[in-house]
């Protein structure tokens, strides 16, 4: 489940979990207390991947990365922040998400999105290249829009959902 590309193999934090059928591959950092759930398939081949703290990333999610180009010099990583749910079936590509965000069933995120803090992304949205979700709203639809702020419920619930899933790999491991 952890291979290397080249010479640079995932490293991985000890209280994470990993499921046996993940796969994830070359340039990829995950910090404490995250968790990658089955069949995702992660690439740190091209560009790099980093999770942070009490993240998780749910069934059949796919994670890559740009590699640098002339109009993109440094391409786009994937950066995933802390207390973040990324939802089954979830396409992450070369974007950056901060902190306590929710990322929808089957989205899709593209290149050189940036994804503030506290957001939440409904399933099956498309979120387009080069878009920035702002701080404290609900985002849905293909192309993602703002729906409304989120409500304080809505705001505790994002830790709350890092937090069970933490305790979730814990059962695992």
């Amino acid at each position: 489940m952890l291979r290397k590309y080249k010479d640079t193999y995932p490293k991985v934090a000890k209280s994470v979990y990993v499921d046996e059928s993940a796969v994830l591959v070359g340039d990829i950092e995950i910090e404490e207390e995250s968790s990658i759930w089955p069949l995702v398939a992660a690439r740190g081949d091209v560009n790099y991947i980093r999770i942070g703290k009490r993240s998780n990333v749910q069934d059949g999610s796919v994670l890559h990365l740009s590699r640098p180009s002339k109009q993109h010099p440094d391409g786009f990583p994937l950066i995933i922040g802390d207390d973040v749910t990324v939802g089954h079936k979830v396409m992450l590509h070369g974007c950056t998400l901060g902190n306590r965000i929710l990322v929808g069933m089957g989205a899709i995120v593209m290149d050189g999105v940036i994804v503030e803090d506290d957001v939440i992304i409904g399933a099956g949205s498309l979120v387009p290249p080069n878009k920035r979700l702002v701080s404290g709203y609900l985002y849905v639809g293909s192309p993602a829009k703002q729906a409304r702020p989120l409500t304080e419920d809505e705001r505790a619930f994002l830790s709350i959902s890092a937090q069970n899933y933490v305790e979730l790999k814990n059962d695992y491991l």
